[in-house]
C-alpha cells in the first residue's frame, strides 16, 4: 500500500469516527495527517533534487539521513529548521567549546552537525532510543567524525557532576523530560554549565517558567520564542515551482504548539577559579 494510499485509508477512518471532544478537534487533527502526507511528498521531491547534504543554516553541508529518526525532515534539509536558534548556534561556534553534550541527539542532526564545524571538540550524544543512537552512529561516520562523537542511551543527574566545569554546553531537547533532568538541586553541577534547552512549553505547561526560576540565579537567560515564520536564503528552482501552500509545508517543523528555547550561560562558570 502505498504512502497515498495509507494516508486517505486513515483520514476517511478518522472522520468517519465520532468526534472524541468536536468537530473542531476532528478537522483539525485531519489537517494535521494530511499536512504530514503532503511534507513527505515534498521529501521525496527534495531528495530527488538535492539529495541529504543540508542546503543552508549553521548545519550547512552535514550529509544528512533520508528519514528522521521522528519530527519533521524536509526544513533539516533545507537548513531551516530551529531557525530562530541559528544565531546562537554560530555563537557556540564560535565560543568553540571543548566539550558539547547533545541529549535526545535523536539522529544527530545537532551532535554530528556540530563535529563537523567544531573539529576539535569533544561530543558527547545521548538518546534513550536505540534506532536513534544508531541513525547517530551511521550519521557520524558518514560524516567522517565517528571517532569523535560518543554515543550513550540514558544521561542522568549524576553525570553532570563528570563534565568539565569549564568550556562545556549542554543542548538538551527530551520532550519535556527538561523539568526533571534540568533541576540544580539534584544536579548542583549545572550552575556551572552553559546550556541551550528546548522548552516544551505544549507538552508540560509552566516548564519554561520553572526553568527561568531554578536558574536565574546562576545564569544570563536569553528566552528564544518562534513565531513559525521561516526564510529560505536562496530557494532552489524547484522550491520555487511549489505552490505557496507546499513552500509552507516544506519548512513547516510540525510542532503542536509552543517550544520555546532557553540559552543560558553561567555565571559560574566565567568567575570561579
Amino acid at each position: 500500500m502505498t504512502l497515498h494510499e495509507q494516508t486517505k485509508r486513515r483520514l476517511l477512518a478518522q472522520l468517519a469516527a465520532p468526534a472524541a471532544n468536536n468537530d473542531a478537534t476532528q478537522l483539525n487533527n485531519a489537517l494535521r495527517m494530511l499536512g504530514k502526507w503532503r511534507s513527505a511528498s515534498i521529501q521525496d521531491l527534495l531528495l530527488k533534487q538535492n539529495g541529504t547534504l543540508v542546503q543552508q543554516g549553521p548545519l550547512r553541508g552535514l550529509d544528512f539521513v533520508e528519514a528522521s529518526a521522528e519530527g519533521c525532515h524536509v526544513a533539516k534539509l533545507l537548513g531551516t529548521y530551529e531557525q530562530p536558534l541559528h544565531p546562537y548556534i554560530e555563537q557556540a561556534v564560535g565560543a568553540a567549546y571543548a566539550t558539547i553534550v547533545n541529549i535526545g541527539c535523536a539522529e544527530g542532526y545537532y551532535a554530528v552537525g556540530l563535529a563537523r564545524r567544531l573539529p576539535d571538540s569533544r561530543i558527547l550524544a545521548f538518546d534513550s532510543n536505540p534506532r536513534a543512537r544508531a541513525s547517530c552512529q551511521q550519521l557520524a561516520q558518514k560524516n567522517a567524525v565517528g571517532s569523535r562523537v560518543q554515543i550513550e542511551a540514558l544521561f542522568q543527574h549524576a553525570d553532570f557532576a563528570a563534565l568539565p566545569r569549564h568550556g562545556t554546553l549542554v543542548l538538551c531537547d527530551i520532550e519535556g523530560a527538561e523539568r526533571e533532568l534540568l533541576d540544580p538541586a539534584k544536579a548542583p553541577a549545572l550552575q556551572h554549565l552553559d546550556l541551550i534547552v528546548e522548552s516544551h512549553e505544549c507538552l508540560v505547561p509552566g516548564v519554561t517558567r520553572t526553568l527561568i526560576e531554578r536558574f536565574a540565579a546562576t545564569h544570563a537567560l536569553t528566552l528564544v520564542q518562534d513565531s513559525g515564520q521561516r526564510h529560505l536564503q536562496a530557494p532552489p528552482p524547484w522550491f520555487l515551482g511549489l505552490s505557496h501552500l507546499d513552500q509552507l509545508l516544506a519548512v513547516w517543523e510540525w510542532r503542536s504548539g509552543p517550544t520555546p528555547w532557553l540559552v543560558m550561560k553561567s555565571r559560574q562558570a566565567r568567575t570561579s577559579p
